[in-house]
């Protein structure tokens, strides 16, 4: 390993041959943008509907009331009674865990709908999509 201004250290495989670079992030910031059309351009790929974990809350279920199957998007009117037996899916799911919160992605306007599943009660949220993320929000290290 060698460091230059603290900013960049090269990385050597033990023969001494560069094998890459860690950056800092004050650097990485001013690099990114002279080098992105150089970067690769993967197609993000939606990964598989987590369906198992839909049908473990469902064994589990231990609500005073019935399985919730229906999906209703506030953002652009979208609604279906059943999302699990829409084809196409109007609604795809994005997560869902043993505690009762069951998130949706709407086809029509990819907003995130969240439903929050109490002993009592059901509590929906839907919230916009938004393409360019703020990057006040970003993780820095």
């Amino acid at each position: 390993m060698s460091k230059h201004d603290d900013n960049l250290t090269e990385l050597f495989d033990k023969n001494g041959n560069v094998i890459g670079a860690l950056l800092t992030a004050d650097l990485w910031s001013k690099v990114k943008p002279l080098i992105k059309d150089l970067l690769p351009k993967e197609e993000p790929q939606e990964r598989p509907e987590p369906v198992g974990d839909w049908n473990t809350l469902k064994d589990y279920w231990d609500f005073p009331y019935p399985v919730d199957t229906d999906v209703h998007c506030e953002l652009c009117g979208s609604r279906t009674e059943d999302w699990e037996k829409d084809d196409p899916r109007k609604f795809r799911l994005m997560s869902c865990n043993l505690g009762g919160l069951v998130s949706f992605k709407c086809a029509e306007c990819n907003a995130r709908i969240v439903k929050k599943h109490f002993k009592d009660e059901i509590t929906v949220e839907c919230t916009p999509y938004i393409e360019e993320k703020d990057t006040n929000y970003e993780a820095r290290y």
